[in-house]
């Protein structure tokens, strides 16, 4: 078998297993999967960095802003109050870092890009148990007082 048969067919199986792992899904799972790939792609942007990949850094750079862009767009600004005002500015500035690190090839900012969401993800990751025990997904957040993501 060829290796182009080998990836095609992981990234056949990859595909299945993203795509019933998205039909599975509750909303809150769906948050953290967005904020895990802007995580993966973010340690795939310093590799390329490193070994000086510019297209690879460019595609990566732009799948996390694309996911950003997902994530901003899914907060529940009606009722999220002062947080999802929050992390509606903070996702802004987080895209427009990663353009910035893209057009220099900046490590730092994608470091600094990493630990942000690293902190956000591990928040949404700490309210999760709660949103399951409530069975209200449509607004997570709001059963601890901080409705942000829808």
């Amino acid at each position: 078998m060829s290796p182009y048969a080998k990836n095609s067919q992981l990234a056949a199986y990859q595909s299945v297993s993203v795509h019933g792992a998205v039909d599975e899904a509750d909303p809150h799972r769906m948050v953290l999967m967005l904020m895990s790939a802007v995580m993966e792609r973010l340690a795939k942007v310093r590799g390329c960095i490193e070994r000086g990949e510019i297209v690879q850094r460019t595609k990566m750079l732009h799948s996390c802003v694309v996911l950003i862009g997902e994530l901003r767009g899914s907060l529940n600004l009606d009722e999220g109050g002062e947080l999802a005002q929050n992390l509606s500015s903070l996702y802004e500035y987080m895209v427009r870092r990663l353009l910035l690190a893209n057009l220099k090839g900046d490590l730092a900012i994608v470091a600094e890009i990493t630990s942000l969401m690293t902190e956000i993800r591990d928040a949404w990751v700490a309210i999760g148990p709660e949103v399951r025990k409530s069975n209200h997904a449509v607004a997570p957040a709001a059963q601890m007082g901080v409705a942000a993501h829808r």
